[in-house]
Order: C-alpha cells, then structure tokens, then sequence
C-alpha cells in the first residue's frame, strides 16, 4: 500500500507535486461554514484550526475514496475509518497519514486482517482471515508471518510454531486433519533437520528431513509399541539432549511434551517396510498434497517400483502389512526420501544400547580435557571471552593500509595484547564475563590469509562475533579439544595445547607460503590464533579454521582416513548418525571423473610434501558425503507456497516436478549461474571434467540448485558399496550397492610434529603392533602410505 492521501501542508508545496491534485486540499477552494469544496470535486467537512482540518471531520475524494476521523493540522492523525471505491475499508489508528498501530482491514476480496500497523504494513501481532477462510494468528514483521503464530487450513489442519519471511521456519508442530502429527524443526517451509512424526493409529518415527523428505537415520515405532522416553530415542541416535549435534539451527525441540499419548492397539496401519523391493515411509510433503490441503495431508507416502520400474507416491493406507509383534522397532536410514538400509531391532536391546551409551557419554565427558581447563568457569564465559577479543583485534587491524607480509610480521613480538575487566575500560566495552587477558598471534599474517581466502573482514567478525553467537560442538576425536561453530556454519573454533601452538607458530612463515602458491589446497584453512588467560593464569588457547562442511546439502557420512589399520575401526555400539568414522569403517570406494581425480591427486602430492617438510605426521583426509538419492524420485523444488489463499502453484502434471533420472547432472560452467562468493574452505578456480570435454563445470543438485565445482568441494563421484564377505546381522539388509553421491574433503591435523616423543611411541609400537599398521611412523613413510591408501582404497582409477 502507498501512502495514504494527505491534506495540503503550508509548509510544503513539494507535497502538491508527489500526491497529485487529488490527495491535497486545493487553496482556491470555495469555503463555507465548516465545509470546502475543490475545483477537482474533492470536498471535506469538519473542524477547521485557522484554514486547516483539525478535530473531526470528513473528505471524499473525486474517485470515492473517503477518509471520516481524527485531523491534526491537516493531516490524518488519531483513530478514522477509510473505504476505497473497490470495498477495502480500515477502522483504526492512523498517524502522520500512515496506517498506524491497531486497526482492522477488510480488503475487497473479502480477507480480513485485525492487528498492529506500522507505516501501512502489517508489523507486530494480528490475525488475518483469508478469503479461502484460511486464518493466521500470531506475530508479523513487515508484512510477513515472522516470529510465533498459528495457521489454520480451511480444511482442518493446523500449523503452531516459528516463521520466517512468510514460511514456516524453526520449531512448530503441524496437525493433520486425519490425526497424523509432525514436531520439529522446519526450514524455509520445509520439514528439516530433528523431529518426531506420530501418525494417527499411534505409531511414530523419530529422524531427521532434509527439505521436507527423510534424509538419515531413523527409528520407526509401530502402533501398539512401547514409547521410550525421547532422550533415549535420541540416544539411540546419538544425538545430544538438546540436540545441538543433529540440528544447531533448531537447539531446544522439547518434543516430548508434544507427542499425542493415543489409546495401545495391536495392529498398525502405520508404515512398515517389506525389504523385498517395497520402499514406504518418504515423509515427504508432495505438492499434490499441498495443492488441496494448503500445505500436505499427512505427508505419509512411500516409493515403490511399478511395472515400468519408475518410482511412484502414494498414500500408505490400506498398502501396509498388519503389525502383530508391538516389541519390534526398525532402524532405518534415507536418502532424500528413499530408504536404503532398515534394521529389525528388539525394543529391549535398543533400550540397552541407549542406555550403554548413556553411561559411556558421561564417562567421556568426565575423561574430557575441558573440565580441566574450566574448573568452574563455564563455556559461556570463554565463548562471549573469544567473541569480544576477535571484535576487538579485527577492529584494531582493518584500518591498517593493505601491505605485503613482512619476515616481522611472524616474530615474537607480533602480538596484540589486551586486559578486558569486566567493568570495562578505556579501550574495552564492560561486558558480563570474567575479568580475562586477550592475546592475538600474528595478527597481520592472518589478516593477509584471510585476504587470500578472500574473506571480508566485516563478515568474518559478524560470523563469529554477531548476536546468534556460537555453538558448542562434541569433538570428534580423543583430544578433549573444545570446538565451537559460527551461527553460520563457516568458522570451526578449536582449543589447541601448547605444544601444538608452537608448531603452527614455527611453520607459519612456510605455510603462509604455501596456501599462497596453491589456492586449491586441500590444508586446513587458519584464519587466526588466538589465547584467552582465565583468573588464576589458566590458559586457553583457540584457533580458528574454515569448516569442510559448510553446505546446504546435508553430510550423511564422516570419515577421518589415515591410511594405517591400528585401532582405525569404530566401535558399533558408538556410532551414531554423527560419527566421525575411521578407515577400516570405509564400506565404499569412490570412482570420479579422470580429469577431477588428476586434479586431486596433484594437489595431494603437493599438500602431503609441504607435510613432509615440515616433519608432520598423523594428519588425516576428512571426507564428508552427501549421498543422492539412488533410484530417481520426484521432489519439490520449491517449498510450498505460503500464499493469502495457501495454494501451491502446478510446475508439471499432478502439480510436481520430475527430478533427473540421476542425483545431479554436470553442465558447462557459468559464473552468472551459481555463487560466485567465497567459502570457508575454498577460493581455487571451477575444475575441468574429462566428461565433459575438460570444460570447467557445475553440478545441478535436485531439489538444491546449482553449485561450483571446486577441489574438495562439490565433488561428484560414484560410491560403490563393497559388500563385506560374511553378512553376520541379517537383521540389517542394505538395500543399493551404488550411488551418486558429492564429496567434500580436506587434510586436518597438521600440528602433530615427528618428535622426540613419536619417536618413542613408534618404536614401542612397533614391536607391539607391527610398523606398517600404526599412525605413527616417520614423515616420509607416512606421506607416501597416506597417498597410496587414497589412491588404490578410497579413490581408484576406473576399471
């Protein structure tokens, strides 16, 4: 809505010029008593302060429009009523000639909003009746759904939670007309990441979605059976309480309280899984749904092969097998919506798992270095401690003129130093933390690196240092090392010993070099160096690093790969949906295009001689895969669409859109067509694909968009699943041997230096183990078996 009409303003005659004839009080009107009449056939009734409006009164302009309330000055100001000549009419408080504060809209379709205005745009709390009788009630922000509110469908169904620009987004709890109930974290008007969907005859699946379709691990509780407590089931999952592993964007679920207790019976018409080439369960919201129901029905759809062997949707009732044995519970995993691995489980042994991992998760946490460094200082206070140091260094540094790196740049005297008491001084803001000592390493180098990773250095400080502060996350590996992670996924924050400062210290100056020589580096990315001293002259030290996985797409599996076999196997009872796992876990062998695995293979070499000559050993590849989905499907492309009347619009026939028949496509590379933007982990140029005549490509991701293919990330490859020789669990089937799947990748743990004391270690392992299987070996050796294991186990060449 523009701006309202307004009365001519002496103060002003720009105004006659903007609003036009029409919306002003023309000064050669014909005045009589308490009325004005204009040459353009506007006319005004009502009190006058000298020869403006003021008080009550009444104007109609020559096209209809009639404005009859509160004047001040010749302008609307107070509480009026306005009716257009199409019908919309608002009875409410006006200001300054805006909609403003409380009033109610009819518009000429027949929607009505009743609420909070803020310069003629719906901000703050209302309710709105669309004119399909669709009713939103709760919070907007610049004319959008924005905070908490509540959606009812005119044909029943009930949404409760957090939005975001118009789409559900956050928390919230959807209600089906036919009982069926999703709780847990949505995204851009997706189902996405942690929550629990109960269906109407009681049973339920607790996992993961990834924009709207299962995506992950999972555990499916058929009607009748024994609902565990929620922190067992996501135990069992290996998800923490409050589920900050799983779903950092969505931290406090509290699901439990929301899970409808139904009556126990015996048979389920919820969904169950015949491994005999029958695929249910998708959880998907299919746009065919949308389309009638303003959003889904239940969303309870499952895919399976018909006669022409493509993949079809379709409701599960009436389609699935009666449920008698109420102690069975399945663990299933997905891929965008396809199950490709279910395994029949006892409730009591997933109750005994749970429960194992319990006692071990507590055990780990009282084996953690960080209680030691904290000693009652909690990680808040470090995290707010890292967050006003970086602020306050980066802001120190940027004003300083763009140079080249000087030899000076790495001595020791290149630090910045500062005290930050809690009360504040003349340099430093008071803040609610603890009295702390900031020291910052080097930081003209890490400066000059961001600039080569062509980072800004607003957005940088804002990642780490913004208001949505940063998330603790478990370590992956046996350090007791502190992580955190930016709100935006860029920036991975590690507590470092001292010996391993030292390291990064001494070969700063060659590996500033390196990364300068080799934009396509596969090596962590360090963008500052950092130490916090605590009260009683305990010391933390922090770096800061690019994270390998910072992408829309979703990591289904982790791996730290070594090339050695020496306790390089996982424990069964402690994997999780996100554990990082080993090389002898690696059921998969990955083969890419010729020219792409050229490309990789070069940089390794040139990553692990630089390693070498700087005597490091046990460092590792961090592989990370998105697996697609290894049948083709249809999808969404687009969230539904949360429009007045909640309709979807039809992209193809039945309103869906058909996905390739494979998980991506690689196309020529176009600048204009993807994110140019630099990552955390990357800078490098787009890579040339063989397949594609060596051009430099892009790969079209389904459902996701279309992405830059850089070394380490975005890779595509084909996985095949090696099927082991003994197939011990038949309780657990795998259902594909091959997938599409993208890579991301890495070399991490470059601070572990061949010393005296690794020395040591690898002669007494030696003997104890043999020297061929332990990690710790002498730097060429291990360079050349790194590469080797990579080569000839996880990336071969074509057959």
């Amino acid at each position: 809505m523009t701006r309202l009409k307004t009365l001519f303003d002496e103060e002003s005659k720009a105004n006659d010029e903007q609003l036009g004839p029409s919306s002003c009080i023309n000064v050669e009107s014909v005045e009589r008593l308490n009325e004005k009449a204009f040459p353009n056939g506007d006319l005004y009734v009502g009190d006058f302060k000298e020869i403006l409006p003021h008080g009550k009164g009444k104007y109609t302009w020559s096209d209809g429009t009639v404005y009859d309330g509160d004047w001040e000055a010749g302008k609307m100001a107070g509480k009026g009523l306005l009716i257009w000549p199409s019908g919309a009419k608002y009875n409410g408080d006006i200001s300054g000639g805006y909609l403003h504060g409380f009033g109610a809209f009819t518009a000429s379709d027949g929607s009505i909003y009743e609420g909070h205005w803020r310069m003629n745009i719906r901000h703050g709390y209302g309710k709105k009746k669309y004119s399909n009788s669709d009713i939103y009630e709760g919070e907007w922000k610049e004319g959008e759904h924005e905070g908490k509110g509540i959606y009812f469908w005119n044909n029943g169904n009930k949404y409760t939670g957090n939005w975001k620009r118009g789409k559900m987004h956050g928390r919230g709890v959807m209600e089906w007309i036919n009982g069926d109930h999703y709780n847990g974290c949505w995204f851009n008007g997706f189902r996405h990441g942690n929550g629990i969907y109960q269906y109407a005859d009681g049973g339920y699946y607790f996992g993961t979605w990834t924009r709207g379709l299962k995506d992950g691990k999972g555990l499916f509780y058929p009607a009748g059976s024994k609902r565990p407590s929620l922190k067992k089931c996501c135990t069992s999952l290996g998800y923490d309480d409050d589920h900050k592993t799983a779903l950092p964007q969505c931290s406090s679920l509290h699901l439990e309280e929301h899970i409808v207790k139904k009556p126990s019976i015996k048979r389920s018409l919820s969904e169950k899984i015949s491994v005999s080439g029958v695929l249910k369960g998708s959880g998907r919201m299919s746009s065919k749904t949308a389309e009638s129901s303003g959003l889904s029905d239940s969303g309870r759809e499952f895919v399976h092969h018909n006669s022409s062997g493509t993949f079809s949707f379709d409701s599960d009732a009436g389609q699935s097998e009666l449920q008698e044995n109420t102690a069975v519970i399945y663990e299933r995993e997905y891929m965008q919506g396809v199950m490709i691995k279910e395994r029949i489980r006892d409730y009591n042994e997933l109750s005994k798992k749970a429960e194992k991992k319990t006692k071990f998760h507590a055990k780990e946490t009282q084996k953690s270095s960080c209680v030691g460094i904290f000693k009652g200082h909690n990680s808040y206070h470090l995290m707010l401690n890292l967050q006003l140091g970086i602020r306050y260094t980066v802001g120190k540094i940027t004003p300083v003129p763009k140079r080249e790196v000087r030899a000076a740049d790495f001595g020791d005297r290149a630090r910045i130093t500062m005290f930050f008491p809690k009360k504040g001084s003349q340099f430093t803001p008071p803040h609610k933390s603890i009295d702390f000592y900031w020291k910052d390493y080097c930081p003209m180098v890490f400066r000059h690196l961001r600039e080569l990773f062509k980072l800004d250095a607003a957005e940088y400080m804002m990642s780490i240092c913004g208001d949505d502060g940063l998330t603790e996350i478990s370590s992956p590996g046996k350090s007791g090392s502190l992580f955190y992670l930016s709100h935006d996924d860029k920036f991975v924050i590690k507590t470092l010993k001292k010996s391993e400062l030292k390291v990064l210290l001494k070969m700063l100056p060659k590996y500033h070099n390196h990364v300068k020589e080799h934009e396509n580096t596969l090596i962590t990315k360090f963008f500052g160096l950092h130490r916090i001293t605590l009260p009683g002259r305990r010391k933390v030290r922090f770096v800061v690093m690019g994270n390998m996985f910072c992408t829309e797409l979703r990591i289904h599996r982790r791996y730290d790969l070594k090339g050695s076999t020496h306790g390089r196997i996982t424990d069964k009872d402690k994997i999780h949906e996100n554990t990082t796992l080993k090389d002898l876990d690696l059921s998969y062998e990955f083969h890419m295009d010729k020219s792409l695995r050229e490309f990789l293979f070069d940089q390794i070499a040139d990553d692990c001689a630089f390693l070498k000559s700087q005597q490091i050993i046990d460092y590792s590849l961090l592989l990370g895969l998105h697996f697609r989905a290894p049948e083709p499907l249809d999808g969404l492309v687009e969230p539904p669409n949360i429009s007045p009347n909640m309709q979807s619009t039809p992209a193809g026939q039945d309103g869906e859109v058909l996905f390739p028949s494979k998980g991506f496509v690689l196309l020529a590379h176009e600048p204009s067509s993807v994110n140019t933007d630099p990552g955390p982990h990357i800078r490098g140029r787009a890579l040339r694909a063989f397949s594609l005549g060596n051009q430099e490509v892009d790969i079209m991701v389904p459902g996701t968009g279309r992405l830059r293919v850089q070394l380490g990330v975005n890779m595509p490859a084909r996985a095949n699943h090696k099927l082991p020789q003994d197939e011990s669990d038949s309780a657990e089937v795998e259902l594909f041997e091959v997938y599409d799947v993208i890579l991301y990748m890495g070399i991490i743990d470059i601070l572990q230096k061949y010393n005296a004391k690794k020395k040591a270690e690898h002669a007494y392992k030696s003997v104890k183990f043999g020297p061929t299987t332990i990690s710790v070996v002498e730097p060429e050796l291990y360079a050349n078996r790194f590469t080797n294991f990579l080569k000839q186990k996880v990336f071969p060449g074509q057959p």
